[in-house]
């Protein structure tokens, strides 16, 4: 490639700027007559900037120019590290004139979701009716309140003779899903969480150890006879007999045998007919006390009072004990039609209820069972009897609320809402015993019958 010869040649070693040698121009200085005047300088040639050169030169001298990505140049530091999981770093948004613009934010599409969650729970609502109006009954409905129900307050073991009746609560109908709603039961012990012995002391002729045997003997006894599942279900409470001295066990397996109104298997023992009345789950609601004393006669007396609240929905029978003798002393007040109290849909059960086929909307009830019960040991060195067996003292009774009267067939047998019978206007076909409340603990029970009444809760 042919190289271009420079205009103006610069002067190099031995050669003076004209060009020529200084031996050949005699060595005369060439620059020596060379003033650096105010003609020299005016005489100089300019070189003028360009417009577009000026524009930008006044422009950045305010604004400096941004670079809007993309390229790197030498000022720019170590380039950054790479995102992990291959994320992109996002470019920034400049306007023609090279200024930032703010990140557009992007449109939240809340309505697709939105939709397809109505959809579902509208979907799951039309698949169970029931339950979704069992639901709105113990959340919403109740007595034209939209206030959800008043909880009912945890309620400890009796440590004494309560001085009021059990505070009122919500009245609303119990179902099998929820078996104690309108009870104020809901909130008592469960089962033999109630049975609290007392602290065992030497009464008598036994020591603090032999009293603590006793008391824990009628523990089991009352957990044998009132809250056994299969008991309660109608069989026989053999573990309940094998505790009671021979006299007792007599009696009480002749009760069982041949009951009568004189002898009947109920003042001994909690059973329902399962053709009528079948428990709901193994829970019974339970409140009372224990003490003991002296008997006078170096023995000692076990004092025990209870209520046994028992959830129950209909048998496969029912319905058939719809006109059936009027309900016991403490049962439900049949003169009003049943009504779903606080809301609920009773279940078509009809005369015949499915025992393997009922649904938690389906209507049950309660029945409230009270009993005070007395127990004596006797002192074996002076009495032929086996300390290690129960004895029944004077002073027991029971009494139960929401049982038909004149029934004596071993047998509790509650009354279901959904088949009350509508009792004509007759007097005669009035309850005549006087209301009770079967929660008030405060009263005394009395041993003497007071006849068919009715209950104001239960």
């Amino acid at each position: 490639m042919p190289i271009a010869e420079d205009p103006e040649p610069r002067p190099s070693e031995g050669r003076e700027p004209g060009g020529s040698d200084p031996s050949e121009a005699g060595g005369k200085d060439p620059f020596a007559d060379l003033v650096l005047d105010e003609d020299f300088i005016r005489s100089a040639p300019v070189k003028e900037q360009s417009g577009r050169t000026r524009m930008l030169t006044a422009r950045w001298k305010h604004t400096p120019p941004v670079d809007p990505g993309g390229r790197r140049s030498v000022n720019d530091g170590p380039e950054k590290a790479k995102r992990r999981f291959g994320r992109k770093p996002k470019l920034q948004v400049v306007d023609p004139w090279g200024n930032p613009r703010p990140p557009r934010r992007r449109r939240l599409e809340w309505r697709a979701p939105l939709f397809v969650v109505l959809t579902v729970a509208v979907l799951l609502a039309s698949l169970n009716i029931d339950g979704l109006r069992t639901w709105y009954a113990d959340h919403i409905g109740g007595k034209g309140s939209s206030a959800a129900p008043t909880p009912v307050p945890t309620v400890a073991p009796e440590t004494a003779k309560p001085t009021t009746a059990a505070p009122k609560v919500d009245e609303k109908q119990p179902t099998v899903g929820h078996p104690w709603a309108g009870s104020p039961a809901e909130g008592w012990p469960n089962g033999a969480e109630a049975f609290v012995l007392p602290e065992a002391k030497a009464t008598g002729a036994f020591s603090a150890d032999q009293v603590a045997a006793q008391l824990q003997l009628v523990k089991d006894y009352l957990t044998a006879a009132n809250l056994d599942p299969k008991v309660i279900a109608g069989g026989q409470p053999d573990a309940a007999l094998a505790m009671l001295d021979r006299d007792e066990r007599d009696r009480a397996t002749a009760a069982l045998a041949n009951p009568s109104k004189d002898t009947d298997a109920t003042s001994w023992f909690s059973r329902f007919d399962p053709r009528e009345a079948i428990p709901v789950g193994d829970v019974v609601k339970v409140q009372g006390r224990i003490s003991y004393e002296g008997d006078g006669d170096k023995g000692v007396l076990v004092h025990t009072d209870f209520s046994f609240v028992y959830p129950l929905r209909p048998g496969p029978e029912a319905g058939k004990r719809a006109g059936s003798p009027a309900p016991s002393a403490g049962a439900p007040q049949p003169t009003k039609p049943a009504s779903p109290q606080g809301g609920g849909t009773a279940k078509p059960v009809g005369l015949v209820v499915p025992v393997d086929d009922v649904s938690g909307d389906t209507w049950t009830t309660r029945t409230v069972v009270r009993r005070v019960e007395n127990f004596r040991f006797y002192d074996p060195g002076r009495y032929p009897v086996n300390p290690k067996k129960l004895v029944i003292a004077d002073g027991t009774t029971s009494d139960s609320a929401n049982s038909a009267c004149d029934v004596y067939d071993g047998y509790y047998h509650p009354q279901f809402d959904q088949f009350a019978p509508a009792l004509p206007d007759s007097p005669d076909a009035r309850p005549t015993g006087p209301e009770t409340d079967p929660y008030d603990r405060s009263k005394d029970l009395s041993a003497e019958p007071g006849g068919c009444g009715s209950v104001s809760r239960y």
